[in-house]
């Protein structure tokens, strides 16, 4: 990562971000024929993403230094859901089935065996790499990305207390992590371009998934309208509104679960941002239900997506290409560790037919988390975005103890 970057204002920043954003989709717009071949190979929410990583890669910004995506996390990323969530159909959702939860379990148990056979295969080509004892072994580090491959931070945290794992190598494990799963992210993103053909190759039946968007489309049609003043100023007193319901709601909750039931850390329930996601999701979910569904014919759902683009810029922007080549020998194994899980979960998607959706959305409820999981949901359509965010929420739940049983395997490996 730099040191210092050429741009530290964030409102510059910002202001980039939006010319990108402004560039990209004024291009895929284009009817020109260069700009359609081009669209046709590269999808347009893979740009947005990539784009911004130029702008850290190369010095111009410093994604960690900036203030930007934290700000789009807690405050921006509520709004989305909230607003992407109000016009869902929970009859069609419902029809999703089981694939979603079986692709998603698939996931933690490829992270769970995929970091021993890591292990087991690079000690054989990386001789002398899991020598280091104490607090450096390699093989404490790979236990916190455990904890944030299937859970999130919270459960991350938790392994670099429980397997003991020094300051250094944990700052080194939190930097492939986030290298390695927004470079996975990409590939997802443009998947989700292609979901189409890959469907076709997995022999998958994707019809639950086609007739949600239909009857989105058709309810989005049947009430649209030219928006108001009055509809735009409505439409962000939900999404701002019940962000602020979240906020206070969390900083209530999280401290008092500290409090008086600090073991149910181990569930990220003491998170505040855990239950900011939870409880704005959920009110959005229960405002589907009353006529504020309407606001979706006001363009309530453009909105959410317009931030959660933005969402994706700032995580691109997070993501130092140039990091990949700082630690070579671990990032090998953290790679051979992730293609274990991916092929694990084409497996599993090949054997019982699941659509290309549920592996893009079950590794990254897994790989990335809450703030990344409806991300990828929503490339395929807005209204999926809920699936994930109840995806990662599970991975939540069980993080701490299927990254603790990880852990365990991996030093057994490592011996």
């Amino acid at each position: 990562m730099q040191l210092s970057a050429f741009i530290t204002n964030d409102a510059v920043v910002l202001g980039l971000l939006f010319i990108i954003l402004g560039a990209v989709f004024f291009t895929s717009g284009s009817t020109k024929s260069g700009w359609v071949r081009f669209y046709k190979v590269v999808p347009t929410i893979l740009l947005c993403y990539f784009l911004p990583s130029l702008l850290n890669s190369f010095g111009i910004v410093d994604g960690e230094a900036s203030q930007l995506y934290p700000v789009m996390s807690r405050y921006l990323l509520p709004v989305s859901l909230v607003l992407l969530t109000l016009s869902i159909d929970f009859k069609a959702l419902s029809k999703l089935g089981g694939k979603a939860v079986i692709m998603f379990l698939a996931g933690s148990v490829g992270v769970m065996l995929g970091g021993p056979l890591a292990i087991l295969l690079c000690k054989h080509l990386v001789p002398g790499l899991f020598e280091a004892a104490g607090p450096d072994a390699p093989w404490r580090g790979m236990s916190t990305i455990a904890g944030s491959w299937i859970g999130g931070s919270a459960n991350q945290a938790a392994m670099k207390e429980l397997f003991g794992v020094s300051d250094k190598l944990f700052g080194t494990m939190i930097t492939l992590d986030v290298i390695i799963s927004y470079v996975w992210m990409a590939f997802l993103l443009y998947g989700a371009g292609k979901s189409a053909s890959l469907d076709a190759k997995l022999k998958a039946n994707s019809s639950a998934i086609n007739d949600l968007k239909e009857k989105l489309n058709a309810f989005q049609r049947s009430v649209r309208r030219i928006p108001t003043t009055a509809d735009v100023v409505l439409i962000c007193a939900v999404g701002f509104g019940a962000t602020a319901i979240g906020h206070f709601g969390a900083d209530v909750i999280a401290p008092y679960v500290k409090t008086h039931a600090p073991h149910l850390e181990r569930f990220s329930l003491t998170s505040s941002f855990f239950w900011l996601v939870i409880i704005t999701t959920t009110i959005g979910m229960a405002l589907a239900a009353t006529p504020l569904r309407r606001l979706e014919g006001a363009g309530a759902s453009t909105m959410g997506t317009v931030l959660l683009y933005l969402l994706i810029a700032t995580l691109g922007m997070k993501m130092d290409i140039t990091a990949i080549f700082d630690t070579p020998a671990l990032m090998l194994v953290c790679t051979v560790w992730l293609l274990f899980h991916i092929l694990l979960m084409f497996l599993v998607a090949k054997l019982i037919k699941a659509p290309f959706f549920f592996i893009a959305v079950g590794s990254m409820a897994n790989i990335g988390g809450p703030a990344s999981a409806p991300v990828v949901a929503a490339a395929f359509s807005p209204a999926l975005a809920p699936v994930g965010v109840v995806l990662a929420v599970l991975g939540y739940a069980i993080g701490t103890y299927a990254a603790y049983i990880c852990g365990l395997l991996m030093q057994w490996a490592s011996g």
